[in-house]
């Protein structure tokens, strides 16, 4: 990777269910440490899961919870250098942000999904400025609401309703300098080399 002047931008580690389940938590745990370390190995500073739902109650046992694992990880990642990022789309911009700026001496970033966000029918904009600064990476995903399936579902860059040129503006006021992941699953690579390109034009 040096030889092509390659780095690594994030790790994906996505679990089968949320930090706010208890089922199996230990080891849920334990593995997204080890893809932590596996992580800074490789010169990645983020390691991106969705962490679960996160509750807009804060008196919820399931927010306290996710708060005692996320400041765990939030202090692993800081002692190794490499951080856990919690993907945005289960819940809104605002309830992540309280969760993230909520922790004691942890940090865990955020990353920033503008078309999971779309899909679940939350406001990307509202997201960005209650996130601000704690965005780590960008997965630069689109989504549409579909109204005749009552749903939302994910498309292509630049084809759906994220306001791209508005997302990039918002993050410039937080001096955003982190990564743009493209691609999305069954994408392929054609549409990726298109998302390059449609954000490169931006």
């Amino acid at each position: 990777m040096d030889d092509l002047n390659l780095r690594v931008s994030s790790v994906r580690f996505q679990t089968r269910r949320g930090y706010d389940v208890l089922a199996d938590l230990d080891r849920r745990i334990e593995a997204t440490k080890a893809a932590m370390r596996m992580a800074f190995a490789l010169g990645a500073p983020h390691v991106v899961n969705q962490i679960g739902r996160v509750p807009s109650d804060t008196e919820s046992p399931r927010w306290e919870q996710l708060r005692t694992v996320m400041e765990d990880l939030g202090r692993y990642g800081a002692h190794i250098g490499a951080f856990l990022a919690a993907e945005t789309g289960t819940e809104s911009g605002e309830d992540l942000a309280r969760l993230i700026q909520g922790l004691e001496n942890a940090y865990v970033s955020a990353a920033l999904n503008p078309g999971q966000l779309v899909v679940n029918d939350f406001s990307v904009a509202d997201a960005v400025r209650a996130l601000g600064a704690d965005i780590g990476v960008v997965v630069a995903q689109d989504g549409v609401q579909d109204l005749a399936r009552g749903r939302g579902i994910d498309v292509p860059l630049g084809q759906g309703s994220a306001d791209y040129p508005q997302i990039l503006g918002a993050l410039e006021d937080f001096r955003y300098r982190g990564w743009f992941v493209v691609g999305r699953p069954g994408g392929g690579e054609a549409e990726a080399a298109e998302a390059v390109e449609y954000l490169t034009n931006l």
